[in-house]
C-alpha cells in the first residue's frame, strides 16, 4: 500500500514527524518500508502512530528468530524460536512464536499472541486470544478474547480477559481481575484488589482477594475463599478451608438463584460456617465435589 504526503497529511501528524516524512520520504513509501524506516531511525512511536491510522494488512513475516529495538509490522509475524526485543512491539495481525516472547516495552498485537514459552513485557495488549507457557507482565495485560497459560501468571496491575480464562499454576495479580466468562485456575489465586468473573470461580487451591470476590455463577476452591471485602456468588460457594469476608462485609451466595433453590443451587460447603452468612444454604457437613 502506497501511503502519499498527502494522505498520511489528512491523518493530523504531530509537526516533527511530518517533517521527518518530507526531509526522508517527499515522495511518499510504501506502507511496511515506512513502517522500518521509522523505527530504523528511533521513531517507534510514529510507527505505532502509523499503524493505528491505517490499520493490519494480510502481510506475513516469517522469521527463524528476531531480536532488535523495537518491532513494528502491520501484518502477521510467525517466528519459529523467539523474539527478544529491547523496546516495544506491535504487531497488526497475529504474532506466534514457538519459543519465549520478550519485549522491554509494550506488547501489543492486533489480533492473537501466541508463545510456547514465556511471555515477558512492560505491559501485553491482546486484540484476540493468548496463549503462552508462562506470563509475567510488569503492567496491566488485556486480552479481548480467550487466555491460556500453562504455567505462572504474574501481572504486576490490572488483568482484562473478554472470554475464558485457564491458567496452570498460580494467578497473581497487584491490581483488579476481571474474567467476563469463567476462569479456572490450578495454583494460588491472589489478587491485591477486587476479582468480577461474569461465570464460575474454579481454583485447585486458596483464592483470595484485596477487596471484593463476585462471580455470576459458582466459586469453588482446593483451599480457603479470602476477601478483603465483600463474596458474593451468584450460585454455590464451596472450600476446603474458610471462606471469610473482611471486616463489615458479607458472604453472600444464591444471588442469581431463588430463594426456594437455595438448597440445591445456592449451597455454602467450607470448613466451617462462614461468619456474616447473608445468603445461601448452609451444609453442616462437608460434601466432596459440592458447588
Amino acid at each position: 500500500m502506497e501511503l502519499s504526503k498527502r494522505i498520511i497529511k489528512a491523518k493530523g501528524p504531530c509537526a516533527d514527524g511530518f517533517r521527518w516524512l518530507l526531509r526522508h520520504h517527499p515522495q511518499g513509501h510504501d506502507y511496511q518500508p515506512l513502517l522500518d524506516a521509522l523505527v530504523a531511525d528511533g521513531r517507534v512511536e510514529d510507527a505505532c502512530w502509523l499503524l493505528t491510522q491505517f490499520g493490519p494488512t494480510q502481510a506475513v513475516l516469517q522469521l527463524d528468530n528476531f531480536a532488535g529495538e523495537a518491532l513494528v509490522f502491520a501484518g502477521s509475524v510467525q517466528v519459529r524460536q523467539g523474539v527478544d526485543v529491547r523496546g516495544l512491539v506491535r504487531v497488526g495481525g497475529t504474532l506466534r512464536a514457538g519459543g519465549d516472547i520478550r519485549a522491554g516495552a509494550a506488547l501489543g498485537a492486533g489480533e492473537a499472541i501466541v508463545a510456547g514459552g514465556l511471555v515477558e513485557a512492560a505491559s501485553v495488549d491482546s486484540g484476540g486470544d493468548l496463549q503462552a507457557g508462562a506470563l509475567h507482565v510488569d503492567g496491566p495485560v488485556r486480552v479481548r478474547d480467550h487466555l491460556r497459560v500453562a504455567r505462572d501468571l504474574v501481572c504486576q496491575r490490572e488483568l482484562a480477559v473478554g472470554a475464558q480464562a485457564s491458567v496452570g499454576g498460580v494467578l497473581m495479580v497487584r491490581g483488579d481481575l476481571r474474567c467476563e466468562r469463567s476462569l479456572r485456575v490450578r495454583g494460588v489465586l491472589h489478587a491485591n484488589g477486587s476479582v468480577r468473573v461474569g461465570d464460575g470461580l474454579l481454583g485447585d487451591d486458596a483464592v483470595h482477594c484485596g477487596r471484593h470476590l463476585d462471580a455470576g455463577w459458582g466459586i469453588k476452591a482446593g483451599g480457603a475463599i479470602t476477601a478483603g471485602g465483600a463474596i458474593r456468588a451468584g450460585e454455590s460457594l464451596s472450600a476446603r478451608g474458610e471462606i471469610r469476608a473482611g471486616e463489615g462485609y458479607g458472604v453472600y451466595a444464591g444471588l442469581c438463584v431463588p430463594r426456594e433453590d437455595w438448597a440445591t443451587s445456592a449451597r455454602v460447603v467450607a470448613a466451617q460456617m462462614p461468619e456474616h452468612l447473608l445468603s445461601g444454604h448452609w451444609f453442616e457437613e462437608r460434601l466432596e465435589g459440592a458447588l
